[in-house]
């Protein structure tokens, strides 16, 4: 699967004065007695096993896709190694459970509540006694103070993110006790749950030189059961260690090294014995199925020359012993490559025969983004078309039933199912339906078999750039039958595109047969939209699936253009700048909807300079009643309330069709089949401390493996 996601950074935005404008919607979501939230898809697939059975000592090797930028992650070029990393070795004052809600984490909490709410809301934390940092400082009220002046805003020389939730703070003080900590709002705040977590020391974020430098590279202080040990960007690895310090359970391992891999050399890496642990593609996972059954070192249909039929051997053979000597010793050269290619890919198979594919759905969703600025899809009918030809049930089947994970479309833009703010809204758009999306394209005006300028000939450009996926996952083998793409991924007209024949014949004369086929046009101009994606090998899967997509839209009228542009383009220069009609990429479920996905959806507001204020929302499309909601849900305290005001503004987000959810995306882990506690942790936050290979001859808690937290 592509990893073309962005992570939701809260920014603070001024709130505006709000019409009292309502968008019609069907019934909203929320409303009922039901809780509509229900269970995740897929639970957890880690191998849990009790403490007990488990060596003490040993090195997880465990591949990342870089080194990153920074050990901060409140500042803008944190990855997902960056959390990886902070998860293990800093405080968090809640953790998500399996079900992707925030949970108090009782190694530095012995409680967290709201005990006042007038004149103001006050938290009081009661931090565990045992905490403390990895230099013998017991974590306190000062830590709090520093990290909530340091992402407050207020200060601009600290270079953060975001600040959202911090700058809602009033003050902090100690409480009743150094193990308390008092924390006033100066407006009430409903996701304060979401605040410190992680929690850096005073050391970091108490100046803004500490804060911007002294955290990129190396954290001195920490208060997990890892430390970190060493940071080496010129071999691409973070090495963790265990914290002497700890005052929870020990760590198991002995060392955690995170190791940069690209994702196409995993399963190379997997077989080589280099790594115990990996986020794998369905090619990878493919590979390893078949490794570990038993006496299977390959398929027939895998590894180098599956791909050759009987007949391509046989030319094969006749060539190499053919009486043209040079292409007999070329072809003998190939033959060789190819048999040293297939002995090498039996002994990488023989190999990853140790390890198992362990799998999930990710926190995250994969959806179509239609950009809403200009052209066509500036109009609500032309996107509510769009969503409405679109078959999310069919999309989902062909990416996940393969891999053999639950294929049920995603309903909810700010959540998904199994988390507190989760409810199906997607009938405030409605589903699947050919009819309906061809009347709103015709009350939008556009016309089936309409006249279209013909536009001045150009020359086709040859090569795999703007072509189509299909299928099979080979590029440029699916045309459409009306027009042909060239290499920049404009449209060129076919030789009779532009008038349907009939279209000006009198009153009453018959349509052709092919009328249905027509394009639709309005204005001179055909109902085209320019479809972008990544063209990296681990994109495959986005590709494929918009071919789907395609085929879906064209079944309509509506034409697509592939334009295939390269990994390290695709989001800078053409998502968030919006050079794009149609789109695939992921947002990660978040459990503080009302915080994180403000940004998302908020409506763009013209910025001093002229420029469109998107934060977040590179569709667009926003309204006034969206942020509304959003503001409602935030401040208020009952949770009850909250959870029913997101559902609500999902539902007219759903109406606006500026995005349109598919499937949760698929998380697929190789990992050696004596490691534990450790794989696809979906929702759940990992438990480092409880992770580490098998005694010998110890076995696994019994059971599924989508327990959450193991047995202790």
């Amino acid at each position: 699967m592509s990893q073309h996601g962005v992570g939701p950074r809260a920014v603070t935005r001024s709130v505006a004065f709000l019409t009292a404008g309502v968008l019609a919607v069907p019934a909203l979501a929320g409303c009922g007695s039901e809780d509509p939230s229900g269970k995740p898809l897929a639970g957890q697939d880690i191998q849990p096993a009790p403490r007990d059975r488990i060596t003490d000592g040993g090195t997880l090797r465990w591949a990342v896709d870089s080194v990153p930028d920074t050990l901060n992650t409140f500042q803008s070029d944190a990855d997902a190694t960056t959390t990886r990393v902070a998860q293990a070795v800093l405080p968090s004052m809640f953790r998500m459970d399996a079900s992707g809600r925030p949970e108090r984490n009782a190694d530095y909490l012995e409680s967290a509540k709201v005990v006042d709410t007038e004149p103001k809301q006050v938290v009081l934390y009661k931090l565990n006694q045992q905490a403390v940092w990895s230099d013998g400082r017991e974590i306190g009220a000062a830590d709090f103070a520093a990290q909530w002046r340091a992402l407050s805003g207020k200060d601009t020389a600290y270079w953060t993110a975001r600040n959202a939730g911090y700058d809602r703070i009033q003050k902090i003080e100690r409480g009743d006790n150094a193990l308390e900590v008092r924390v006033t709002f100066s407006r009430p705040y409903a996701d304060w749950r979401s605040l410190f977590s992680p929690l850096y020391p005073k050391d970091v974020m108490g100046t803004p030189d500490s804060f911007n430098d002294g955290a990129r590279k190396k954290l001195k202080v920490t208060a997990g059961p890892f430390t970190v040990k060493k940071t080496d960007r010129e071999d691409g690895e973070i090495t963790l260690a265990r914290n002497p310090r700890w005052w929870g359970e020990p760590a198991k391992l002995s060392e955690i090294v995170l190791r940069t891999v690209p994702r196409d050399k995993r399963a190379s890496e997997l077989a080589a014995g280099t790594l115990d642990l990996a986020e794998i593609d369905p090619a990878a996972a493919r590979r390893i199925t078949v490794a570990a059954r038993p006496h299977a070192s390959g398929s027939p249909l895998m590894g180098p020359g599956a791909d050759r039929s009987a007949a391509d051997s046989l030319e094969s053979w006749a060539v190499a012993n053919g009486s043209d000597e040079d292409a007999a010793d070329e072809e003998t050269v190939a033959r060789k490559k190819l048999r040293k290619a297939t002995v090498r890919y039996a002994r990488q198979q023989q190999a990853l025969g140790g390890f198992e594919v362990r799998k999930s759905l990710e926190p995250a969703y994969t959806q179509l983004a239609l950009n809403g600025a200009e052209g066509p899809l500036t109009d609500e009918r032309v996107r509510r078309a769009v969503a409405r030809a679109l078959d999310r049930k069919e999309l989902a089947q062909a990416v996940l039933k393969p891999l053999g994970l639950p294929s049920v479309p995603v309903g909810s833009h700010l959540a998904l199912s199994g988390q507190a703010h989760y409810a199906d809204n997607s009938g405030a758009l409605g589903g699947q339906d050919t009819k309906e999306a061809q009347a709103l394209l015709a009350d939008a005006g556009w016309v089936r078999g309409g006249p279209v300028k013909e536009e001045k000939k150009k020359e086709k450009a040859a090569g795999p750039e703007g072509g189509k996926a299909d299928d099979t996952g080979e590029d440029d083998k699916a045309h459409d039958p009306v027009d042909h793409l060239a290499q920049d991924g404009k449209r060129y007209k076919a030789p009779h595109q532009g008038h349907a024949p009939g279209a000006y014949a009198p009153r009453g004369t018959a349509a052709p047969a092919n009328q249905e086929a027509a394009p639709l046009a309005k204005n001179g101009k055909p109902l085209t939209l320019r479809f972008v994606l990544p063209s990296g090998p681990g994109s495959q899967t986005l590709r494929t699936l918009a071919d789907r997509i395609s085929r879906m839209l064209e079944r309509v009228g509506i034409g697509t253009e592939i334009s295939k542009v390269s990994d390290e383009s695709y989001f800078k220069d053409h998502i968030a700048s919006g050079q794009y009609d149609l789109a695939l990429y992921s947002w990660p479920a978040t459990a503080f909807p009302a915080t994180d996905a403000r940004p998302v959806y908020a409506k763009p507001v013209p910025a001093a300079d002229g420029s469109l204020n998107v934060e977040q929302n590179y569709t667009r499309v926003g309204t006034d009643q969206v942020d509304q909601l959003f503001d409602e849900a935030v401040a208020t305290l009952d949770e009850g309330e909250s959870r029913s005001l997101i559902r609500k503004a999902d539902s007219r987000i759903w109406a606006a069709a500026g995005s349109i959810p598919l499937f949760q995306r698929p998380q697929l882990l190789a990992a050696r089949k004596n490691l534990v506690n450790a794989g696809a942790f979906g929702f759940g936050t990992p438990v480092y401390e409880d992770m580490g290979f098998l005694k010998k001859g110890a076995k696994p808690a019994s059971g599924p493996s989508a327990k959450g937290s193991p047995a202790r």
